[in-house]
């Protein structure tokens, strides 16, 4: 499973790819804002810096809400560099513009998708990836793992190559669910990722061992 990294801060970014564990990155809107980041010209560079320290795919989402407008927006972001995904909404024009960016060779990820239907309407429009929030679902009491076992069990039916982005993931248990339906990709915030390291145990056995190793050095 591929590890995405959820957010528009930099030192968060170099963090996670510094780890060694980093295959992309996914932004929108709100996070770019969440950085102070605004003007046409700003973002752009921000998706530029962003674009220069990770290896992997990143994903920009386009503002417009109408196809073309999507089309147009969408097209200069896949211009900024061979790395960018362009991030498009589940609306009607959306999955047009997918359709018309996959005939066109540029890379998708059909983001906001809460439903199986969604997910089925984004792999045969052509999306690279589909994003299931599945954290927004548990937010209103709806098992948002359950939606990520549907859409494998669909995309592996048929063998749809579109990936499944598992997106709005909040801690471990998300990221082990995902991995254990078999989610392509998991993306979330650095808080997330660090967690699997996290065991009592572990930092009690670590202890331990430096203990005793003190002891032994000082006889």
């Amino acid at each position: 499973m591929k590890f995405f990294i959820d957010t528009a801060n930099l030192e968060q970014i170099k963090e996670a790819q510094d780890l060694g564990v980093l295959d992309g990155v996914t932004t929108n809107p709100s996070l770019m804002a969440k950085e102070g980041i605004s003007g046409d010209e700003n973002v752009i560079n921000h998706y530029k810096a962003i674009c220069a320290i990770v290896d992997g795919d990143v994903s920009a989402e386009v503002i417009s809400t109408t196809y073309d407008e999507m089309i147009k927006e969408g097209e200069a972001l896949a211009a900024l560099d061979s790395k960018i995904v362009v991030k498009v909404p589940m609306i009607k024009d959306g999955v047009k513009a997918i359709k018309y960016f996959s005939k066109k060779g540029i890379k998708t990820n059909c983001t906001l998708v809460f439903t199986a239907g969604q997910a089925l309407l984004a792999a045969k429009a052509g999306a690279t990836y589909v994003s299931p929030f599945i954290g927004r679902l548990d937010d209103i009491s709806t098992d948002g793992l359950a939606l990520i076992e549907d859409i494998r069990l669909i995309y592996d039916n048929y063998q749809y190559p579109t990936q499944i982005l598992a997106a709005s993931v909040r801690h471990s248990a998300h990221i082990l669910g995902c991995a254990k339906i078999g989610a392509d990709v998991m993306t979330g915030p650095l808080s997330a990722i660090l967690s699997l390291l996290k065991h009592p145990l572990t930092d009690s056995g670590l202890a331990t061992f430096l203990a005793d190793h003190a002891k032994a050095a000082g006889k």
